[in-house]
């Protein structure tokens, strides 16, 4: 055996692992795969160390690192054994078919369901060119601003309260910073107890299905929609209902006939600029869809991803700050703002809502990033997020009509759409003629992405419909952008 373990046991010396903990690891492996019985007698410390040609205490102390684990015990004056009070490690024999398959670290031993649902990819930049869903531009995005905060927070104050655990519902320096921008900017009437902090609004939105809908209640959502708000309501085991959509948005009135039919839980809506088509829902569907939420008890779970960005007069206020029955839950965040890189959305609600939702949040996320929150919380007080925006606005108005007017003059018979008033798209329809995934196979090619249609899942008739996003490409990028479709078309 003594030869046996100069071949099982080989340990690296100069390795990054110390050679007492590779000497461990291997005995271990050794016991563990049934090389080594229970029961068996090791070599002492003095022939193994011998054998392997390492200093003895090297041997000492990986024979008391597994002392301490109680793979090993020891016998005073009769040596060291493999515990005796471990179970019988031999492997079982598996069938050829199942042993040439079985890699523990690629495939699970035990069965789990992988719902439909979940079964969409995942958007990551990678592309040179991007008309993406409508993304911001992370080069416009007050960095250097948010850098110096941070590094305030990191280093500065009482390092025990900074660096620890705090409020389940967001720091309540940016609550209350939140509270006063939302207030002065969306005409909101909010305290901090109004708002819970949360990593982006999918988390919002996750908070609020997991706690308010039960397997089987009939959730609403329009069509064509936005299918992450259709994953999380398909998780929670709701019963997902669709209603129309049009020129003025989330047609009411099939919601009021559905609600007639069947008790409505929740109904999801962008208000603002509703996805994907980017239009905004008349003056007189917000006030019969809130009064329809009263009377019926439904929530509304108002998404409003980029109320910032809009291009005409004032924009419509939120249905939050008209809700005189407390049916809303608003949920935005700073995705759309600074970057999708940086996790802090907003929900904002009744405060026994958000309470309630906080608690729920803490077996989910105990806390999000402090240092984070509290450098958005500065720079909201000195005023640099509103700085930002201000420009922002004008210059993705500025692409906007550039992309608008390349659409027009490069694409005049493939594509049609409509001039968005806000946003970070455009919502395009383009010739049924066109194989758009055969399309953006080929515009990817060449480094150009834009979605190709089928993740959306959006209903037959807007199949050949896609969101092309203008915020994150600068006017050469954009030009260069439509000259590849127009090239590839």
């Amino acid at each position: 055996m003594m030869n046996v373990l100069s071949t099982l046991i080989t340990p690296e010396k100069g390795g990054k692992q110390p050679v007492y903990l590779q000497i461990a690891n291997q005995l271990m492996s050794l016991i563990k795969n049934g090389t080594l019985q229970s029961g068996y007698r090791l070599l002492s410390t003095r022939q193994l160390s011998a054998i392997l040609n390492v200093h003895r205490r090297t041997v000492v102390q990986a024979y008391d690192e597994l002392l301490a684990q109680g793979w090993l015990e020891s016998q005073t004056g009769n040596g060291t054994f493999v515990a005796r009070n471990l179970p019988d490690l031999r492997p079982l024999p598996l069938p050829v078919e199942i042993a040439a398959d079985r890699d523990p670290l690629k495939k699970a031993g035990f069965g789990f369901e992988k719902p439909a649902h979940l079964d969409r990819a995942v958007l990551k930049a990678g592309w040179r060119l991007h008309l993406d869903d409508g993304f911001p531009d992370p080069r416009l995005a007050p960095l250097e601003d948010l850098s110096r905060a941070y590094r305030s927070q990191l280093l500065h104050g009482n390092a025990y309260t900074r660096l620890g655990y705090g409020e389940t519902s967001g720091t309540s320096w940016l609550r209350q910073e939140l509270s006063v921008h939302l207030n002065e900017t969306r005409g909101l009437k909010t305290s901090s107890a109004n708002i819970l902090i949360v990593r982006g609004m999918i988390m919002g939105m996750y908070l609020a299905c997991t706690s308010l809908v039960k397997p089987g209640d009939c959730v609403v959502t329009d069509s064509p929609g936005w299918f992450g708000a259709s994953m999380n309501f398909a998780q929670a085991g709701a019963d997902i209902c669709h209603v129309p959509v049009d020129e003025h948005g989330m047609d009411v009135d099939a919601l009021e006939e559905l609600c007639q039919k069947r008790r409505v839980r929740m109904v999801y809506v962008t208000s603002h600029h509703q996805y994907p088509t980017t239009v905004a829902l008349r003056p007189d569907r917000r006030i019969k869809l809130l009064q329809l939420a009263d009377k019926h008890g439904f929530v509304i779970f108002e998404d409003d991803y980029d109320y910032d960005f809009h291009y005409l007069s004032k924009p419509l206020l939120p249905l939050f700050g008209a809700d005189q029955a407390g049916m809303v839950l608003y949920c935005g965040s700073f995705t759309k703002t600074i970057s999708p890189a940086f996790r802090v959305g907003y929900l904002v609600g009744p405060e026994d809502v958000i309470a309630h939702l906080a608690s729920l949040r803490r077996i989910i996320d105990r806390q999000g990033d402090t240092m984070l929150e509290n450098a958005i919380a500065e720079l909201l007080q000195t005023g640099v997020i509103q700085r930002h925006l201000r420009k922002s606005v004008r210059v993705y108005k500025q692409r906007r009509d550039l992309f608008c007017e390349l659409l027009k003059t490069e694409l005049p018979d493939h594509i049609s759409f409509d001039i968005p008033d806000g946003g970070m798209a455009v919502w395009a329809r383009f010739d049924p003629a066109i194989d758009i995934p055969r399309l953006a196979e080929r515009a990817a090619q060449k480094d150009l992405y834009f979605s190709n249609g089928k993740v959306a899942g959006y209903p037959a008739q807007f199949r050949n419909y896609i969101r092309l996003g203008f915020a994150s490409s600068d006017p050469g990028e954009l030009e260069e952008s439509i000259k590849i479709i127009r090239d590839l078309i």
